[in-house]
Protein backbone atom coordinates (compact mmCIF):
# COMPACT_ATOMS: atom_id res chain seq x y z
CA UNK A 1 0.00 0.00 0.00
CA UNK A 2 2.07 2.88 -0.68
CA UNK A 3 -0.10 5.74 0.94
CA UNK A 4 1.17 4.09 4.33
CA UNK A 5 5.18 3.95 4.09
CA UNK A 6 7.21 5.74 5.70
CA UNK A 7 9.05 8.05 3.81
CA UNK A 8 11.91 10.38 5.19
CA UNK A 9 12.34 13.87 3.73
CA UNK A 10 15.56 15.16 3.05
CA UNK A 11 16.48 18.70 3.92
CA UNK A 12 15.81 20.88 0.95
CA UNK A 13 19.36 22.24 -0.58
CA UNK A 14 19.43 25.51 -2.30
CA UNK A 15 22.09 26.74 -5.35
CA UNK A 16 25.69 27.38 -3.89
CA UNK A 17 24.47 24.70 -1.02
CA UNK A 18 27.67 22.32 -0.71
CA UNK A 19 25.84 20.25 1.96
CA UNK A 20 28.01 21.00 4.62
CA UNK A 21 27.28 23.75 7.66
CA UNK A 22 29.28 26.28 7.61
CA UNK A 23 28.56 28.26 10.50
CA UNK A 24 28.31 26.03 14.06
CA UNK A 25 24.88 26.76 15.67
CA UNK A 26 24.54 27.72 19.21
CA UNK A 27 27.65 29.53 19.63
CA UNK A 28 27.39 32.08 22.94
CA UNK A 29 28.04 35.50 23.08
CA UNK A 30 30.22 36.28 26.32
CA UNK A 31 30.32 40.29 27.49
CA UNK A 32 32.71 42.21 29.41
CA UNK A 33 31.29 45.42 30.70
CA UNK A 34 29.98 47.61 33.04
CA UNK A 35 26.53 46.75 35.26
CA UNK A 36 23.98 48.61 33.16
CA UNK A 37 25.54 46.87 29.83
CA UNK A 38 25.49 44.09 31.01
CA UNK A 39 22.53 43.79 32.91
CA UNK A 40 21.00 45.13 29.49
CA UNK A 41 22.16 42.04 27.43
CA UNK A 42 21.35 39.18 30.47
CA UNK A 43 17.90 40.66 30.21
CA UNK A 44 17.96 40.24 26.39
CA UNK A 45 18.66 36.71 26.93
CA UNK A 46 22.45 36.71 26.14
CA UNK A 47 23.16 35.15 30.19
CA UNK A 48 24.37 31.70 30.32
CA UNK A 49 25.28 30.10 34.05
CA UNK A 50 27.00 26.55 34.75
CA UNK A 51 28.23 25.36 38.16
CA UNK A 52 31.37 26.52 36.91
CA UNK A 53 31.35 29.24 35.08
CA UNK A 54 29.66 32.29 33.42
CA UNK A 55 29.48 34.20 29.78
CA UNK A 56 29.74 37.63 31.62
CA UNK A 57 31.75 39.73 34.01
CA UNK A 58 30.52 42.77 34.96
CA UNK A 59 33.21 45.13 36.13
CA UNK A 60 32.63 47.44 38.82
CA UNK A 61 34.96 50.67 40.19
CA UNK A 62 36.84 47.74 42.43
CA UNK A 63 37.27 44.94 39.76
CA UNK A 64 40.86 44.12 39.23
CA UNK A 65 42.65 44.82 35.89
CA UNK A 66 44.07 40.82 36.31
CA UNK A 67 40.08 39.69 36.82
CA UNK A 68 39.32 41.38 33.43
CA UNK A 69 42.74 39.93 31.62
CA UNK A 70 41.47 36.27 33.38
CA UNK A 71 37.62 36.87 32.20
CA UNK A 72 38.99 37.43 28.62
CA UNK A 73 41.82 34.68 27.93
CA UNK A 74 38.70 32.39 29.36
CA UNK A 75 35.85 33.60 27.10
CA UNK A 76 38.59 33.56 23.91
CA UNK A 77 39.77 30.02 24.81
CA UNK A 78 36.04 28.61 25.52
CA UNK A 79 34.58 26.74 22.02
CA UNK A 80 31.23 27.62 22.56
CA UNK A 81 31.69 31.33 22.48
CA UNK A 82 31.68 32.90 18.84
CA UNK A 83 31.65 36.19 19.96
CA UNK A 84 32.90 38.60 23.26
CA UNK A 85 31.24 42.17 23.63
CA UNK A 86 33.12 44.33 25.79
CA UNK A 87 32.93 48.20 26.50
CA UNK A 88 35.21 50.02 24.76
CA UNK A 89 36.47 52.12 28.11
CA UNK A 90 37.62 48.72 29.49
CA UNK A 91 39.26 47.61 26.46
CA UNK A 92 41.21 50.60 26.66
CA UNK A 93 41.89 48.65 30.09
CA UNK A 94 43.38 45.52 28.71
CA UNK A 95 44.57 47.04 24.91
CA UNK A 96 47.82 45.54 25.57
CA UNK A 97 46.12 42.08 25.82
CA UNK A 98 43.88 42.58 22.80
CA UNK A 99 46.77 43.58 20.83
CA UNK A 100 48.10 40.29 20.56
CA UNK A 101 44.71 38.14 20.20
CA UNK A 102 44.73 37.65 16.53
CA UNK A 103 42.29 34.84 16.59
CA UNK A 104 38.94 35.45 14.18
CA UNK A 105 36.43 33.29 16.40
CA UNK A 106 35.67 34.25 19.04
CA UNK A 107 35.47 37.59 17.40
CA UNK A 108 35.72 40.66 20.02
CA UNK A 109 33.64 43.73 19.59
CA UNK A 110 34.63 47.00 21.15
CA UNK A 111 30.87 48.64 22.35
CA UNK A 112 29.86 51.59 24.07
CA UNK A 113 28.30 51.91 27.48
CA UNK A 114 26.34 55.12 28.96
CA UNK A 115 28.51 56.94 30.47
CA UNK A 116 31.36 56.64 28.03
CA UNK A 117 30.82 56.71 24.35
CA UNK A 118 32.10 55.07 21.34
CA UNK A 119 35.68 56.22 19.61
CA UNK A 120 36.29 54.74 16.17
CA UNK A 121 39.56 56.14 16.89
CA UNK A 122 40.16 53.90 20.09
CA UNK A 123 39.14 50.87 18.36
CA UNK A 124 41.84 47.66 17.45
CA UNK A 125 39.43 46.75 14.52
CA UNK A 126 38.35 49.82 13.10
CA UNK A 127 42.19 50.95 13.08
CA UNK A 128 43.19 47.82 11.26
CA UNK A 129 40.31 48.76 8.91
CA UNK A 130 41.26 52.38 8.42
CA UNK A 131 44.77 50.77 7.42
CA UNK A 132 43.58 48.20 5.06
CA UNK A 133 41.67 50.97 3.51
CA UNK A 134 44.53 53.33 3.02
CA UNK A 135 43.91 55.50 5.86
CA UNK A 136 46.45 56.79 8.58
CA UNK A 137 46.43 55.20 11.36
Amino acid sequence: RPWCTTAVAKPERRIGDTGEDTMEVGKLVAIIGDEDTVTGFLLAGVGHRTAKDTNFLICKADTKLDQVEEAFHSFSQRDDVGIILINQHIANDIRHVLKDYNQTIPTVLEIPSKEHPYDPEQDYIMQRVNMFLGGSG
